[in-house]
């Protein structure tokens, strides 16, 4: 990441634990669709500064990508969290100006004895538009 913010400023917009109840999973008792298993979605949208102050710079709006997040929970059963990740970071790059973004996806119910497990992932605009 050092070479994302070496040249240049960043402004880095953050939505923050998105909660939402989808159907997903490998395991049998992940697939009943009456209980689906809460997710907690977090995003970082990174995005050069190009203004003298950060109140001066056009918006990036992360409706967008909050959006995505809840209307995931109307596509049926999802097998991977990496699946859910790939179909926020496509919303993710609707705005031209993000270069980069982070994903962080957590079923945070899964064990008594942890705060939660899932997936983080890093995409950057160039590696995201050579796979489409």
């Amino acid at each position: 990441m050092k070479d994302l913010f070496s040249t240049e400023d960043h402004i880095v917009v953050v939505l923050d634990d998105v909660c939402v109840n989808i159907s997903c999973g490998l395991h049998a008792w992940e697939r009943h669709p009456e209980r689906p298993t809460r997710l907690m979605v977090s995003v970082r949208l990174y995005a050069p500064l190009t203004t003298p102050r950060a109140a001066d710079a056009p918006i990036i709006d992360y409706d967008i990508v909050r959006n995505r997040i809840l209307s995931l929970e109307n596509e049926g059963h999802i097998d991977l969290l990496e699946t859910i990740a790939d179909r926020i970071i496509d919303s993710c790059f609707i705005d031209p100006r993000v270069t980069a973004c982070a994903l962080s996806v957590r079923k945070p119910d899964i064990y008594n004895e942890s705060r939660g497990a899932g997936i983080d992932l890093f995409r950057t605009r160039a590696r995201w538009s050579a796979s489409r």
